[in-house]
């Protein structure tokens, strides 16, 4: 009978001695979460579906700092399309989907993550350039700039994330002690260049470039506020002008600030202790992280009239009818 009972807990009971066992967390927890992370899910690519159709549908919306947006939720929607659903089962049930598709989830993980961070890095450039340079912001960053950056980065997070792990994609399942199982595993030497290619020097550039916008646009603002009485119609346009730049440095600013906020406590964990990185504490990190996919549109949402008023139409189904592209939104 005890023999029978350790068989029924097995992945695959009938590999007695090469089977792992199934997960055995509370049945209330495993619900929970479930739901929990499904409903991310669902929200993480509804909403970034919409950011990603608004932006590209609309003419006015292809602007250069759109572009990066739209390639931020293009990462996001990968997280919320494969790699959360990925996660729920990892965490609830055995691997049963294989060797090449664990690897191809790990690899997909690492590219959305390193697509995310990269991209976060040109938004700080894009506002550092907008605040601190703005007589020759529209002459350095024009929309095909943007649009070669971003082909970089997607392409040179491609080319990364297949180093990193090449002993992984070249040897599906090497990592793992038991069928049933999806593990990660990375070198010494691959790991601190991962430490230093994808969070030190990326969050060393993000915020000594903020940093300096942050002292850059106070100082405007109290130019302005200081002026305002005493200014030309002529000026009055600059001054609207620098206004709109200011919030939305502001608005990225807190993009930026919800992103670091998620993304550092994961790494922190798992460099105070690299023992305890599959203890509970660490899922519960991780969740944060991915979690910051969900927010980034609702962000959108709270500071941007027109990513409003492009759902609207979207949702609507006004973008079916003929010359719907150049509507205007803002």
């Amino acid at each position: 009978m005890m023999e029978m009972e350790d068989q029924s807990e097995l992945c695959f009971p009938q590999l007695i001695n090469i089977s792992c066992r199934k997960p055995t967390s509370h049945w209330s927890e495993s619900v929970v979460l479930t739901v929990l992370l499904s409903i991310i899910c669902i929200f993480t690519v509804v909403l970034n579906l919409l950011v990603i159709i608004s932006i590209s549908h609309f003419r006015q919306l292809h602007t250069p700092t759109n572009l990066l947006l739209l390639s931020l939720s293009v990462s996001d929607f990968l997280v919320g399309l494969l790699a959360i659903p990925a996660e729920i089962y990892s965490k609830t049930s055995c691997w049963t989907l294989g060797d090449v598709l664990c690897s191809l989830w790990f690899y997909v993980s690492f590219l959305v993550t390193s697509v995310s961070v990269g991209t976060m890095v040109l938004i700080s450039a894009d506002r550092y350039v907008a605040i601190c340079d703005p007589l020759h912001y529209n002459t350095k960053v024009t929309v095909r700039r943007v649009q070669l950056c971003v082909c970089l980065c997607w392409f040179s997070s491609f080319l990364y994330c297949g180093i990193i792990l090449k002993d992984l994609l070249a040897h599906p399942g090497q990592y793992k002690s038991c069928n049933g199982e999806c593990v990660l595993g990375i070198d010494y030497y691959a790991g601190v260049a991962d430490l230093v290619v994808t969070v030190l020097l990326p969050l060393s550039i993000i915020i000594t470039l903020y940093m300096r916008v942050f002292v850059v646009a106070v100082s405007q603002a109290r130019a302005m506020s200081s002026h305002v009485t005493s200014v030309t119609l002529q000026h009055s346009v600059t001054v609207r002008a620098k206004k709109s730049e200011l919030k939305a440095a502001r608005t990225l600013g807190v993009l930026v600030l919800v992103f670091l906020v998620c993304f550092c406590p994961y790494y922190i964990f798992t460099l105070a202790g690299g023992n305890g990185i599959m203890s509970s504490f660490s899922k519960y990190v991780l969740y944060l992280f991915e979690f910051n996919s969900c927010l980034n549109p609702l962000i959108y949402a709270l500071f941007y009239p027109w990513f409003r008023r492009a759902v609207r139409r979207v949702v609507t189904l006004h973008i079916l009818q003929p010359g719907s592209r150049g509507h205007n939104i803002l």
